[in-house]
């Protein structure tokens, strides 16, 4: 895959790219937003910086480290991708609070729909605002969503060093485990 111009990715501003979704899944992964490389690729986590991929791999929740283009076989794995916010942007920090809400309201219906056992929000900051949870921390949630436990992971965007490829993979390999995933 070539890599788009800069052209192809302002064009790719607030697109919307779909979700990877099924009825039923072990573990929904939600991202904050999509980024203008997603947008333009149609791919989640698209952006070659983004650990999401790897991370993936290193906790045990795919057999091999897949590539966006790749997206769908999640779905052989009981897990799937959607966002709290849809449209692509340049940085997370375009997207309003009354966004992430709304977001956050869009998303609860969605994990009524198709009642998969985990929501997984990748970024604290997005679930707090999303959600109305000031105090949340990374890890298991009290609340539930639609009869989803609810679990907050590490943003995988490598703007978020102080979470090591190790330790990321570490904290999604808990939610692994916690999901009953071998």
């Amino acid at each position: 895959m070539t890599r788009p111009t800069p052209a192809e990715l302002e064009a790719a501003r607030d697109r919307v790219i779909d979700d990877v979704v099924a009825d039923g899944l072990s573990v929904l992964f939600c991202g904050i937003n999509p980024g203008l490389m997603s947008g333009a690729t149609g791919h989640h986590f698209a952006r070659p910086g983004n650990r999401f991929w790897p991370v993936l791999h290193l906790s045990g929740f795919t057999p091999r480290r897949l590539l966006p283009s790749e997206q769908r076989e999640l779905l052989d794995h009981g897990l799937g991708i959607t966002n709290v916010v849809a449209r692509t942007t340049a940085r997370a920090d375009e997207v309003s609070d009354e966004e992430f809400r709304e977001g956050g309201r869009l998303l609860a219906a969605k994990v009524e729909r198709l009642e998969p056992r985990w929501l997984a929000v990748v970024g604290v900051t997005a679930y707090r605002t999303a959600f109305g949870e000031r105090a949340a921390r990374i890890g298991p949630q009290e609340r539930t969503i639609g009869g989803a436990r609810v679990w907050v992971l590490p943003n995988p965007s490598g703007l978020n060093a102080h979470w090591t490829l190790q330790a990321m993979a570490e904290e999604y390999g808990r939610l692994r485990k916690a999901a009953g995933r071998p």
